[in-house]
């Protein structure tokens, strides 16, 4: 492969296995390879599995339900923050959201899991919408890593969850990235929770339950849930890359 090739190709993904050099591709993107983007036998394809590598791919079959291609090259990729979870409160806005996950995807985040907090206003899992949003946005940023979206419906139970837990809160004394630097992720062993505060911020039955974890602050002044996200994930993909 090119050395451009990351910046100048159509990614696609597929869930399915590779058999003897061969890789299928199924679902929604056989509609869009072969009506939308009109690809003919021996056209270049590149495909990801979600798990890691980007396969260079020769067309070789196109059919009304699956396409079929042979591969001729395969390129691996590390993800770096496959220990590291971002946990987002569920937002009054849906495009906010959206928005947040998107840009934390192009950044390499792979974990996330959407929680319901008290003062949430809007409650319940939307896992199929969010789970298409990151999987465009994957494909768009040329990621091999398929991000992976819980939903859980309090902190209750990411507190429950195994590893460590760190929250962004306004009044921490420890900058974030001064954090990342004296914090051992290197090992990529333990599983690390970052706990953004909801609108309205945490409820005290809430702020009880985060009293064994790390606090740390992304900036002096306040910002929007979403943009919090998205700077602590430019924070990680300078700092831990």
């Amino acid at each position: 492969m090119g050395q451009d090739f990351l910046s100048n190709i159509d990614l696609f993904y597929t869930d399915q296995n590779v058999i003897d050099n061969q890789i299928i591709i199924t679902g929604e993107e056989v509609h869009h390879i072969k009506d939308v983007l009109r690809y003919s036998i021996n056209d270049r394809v590149y495909v990801t599995d979600g798990k890691g590598s980007i396969y260079k791919c020769k067309l070789t079959s196109i059919a009304k339900a699956e396409l079929q291609c042979s591969i001729d090259e395969v390129r691996h990729y590390d993800n770096h923050f496959e220990n590291i979870t971002f946990c987002i409160p569920r937002l009054r806005t849906q495009d906010r959201l959206e928005f947040a996950l998107e840009k934390c995807v192009e950044l390499g985040i792979t974990n996330f899991i959407i929680f319901d907090s008290i003062r949430t206003v809007i409650k319940g899992a939307k896992l199929d919408r969010w789970q298409k949003v990151l999987t465009s946005a994957m494909k768009q940023s040329i990621r091999a890593w398929l991000p992976k979206i819980n939903y859980l419906k309090s902190i209750s139970e990411i507190a429950l969850l195994p590893g460590r837990r760190v929250v962004f809160e306004q009044s921490a004394n420890t900058p974030f990235n001064k954090f990342l630097n004296q914090a051992d992720f290197s090992s990529r062993v333990e599983n690390i929770y970052f706990l953004f505060g909801p609108e309205g911020g945490f409820a005290d039955e809430e702020i009880a339950m985060t009293k064994k974890c790390s606090f740390v602050k992304l900036t002096d002044n306040r910002l929007r849930a979403e943009t919090a996200v998205i700077t602590a994930a430019s924070i990680i993909a300078m700092e831990l890359s």
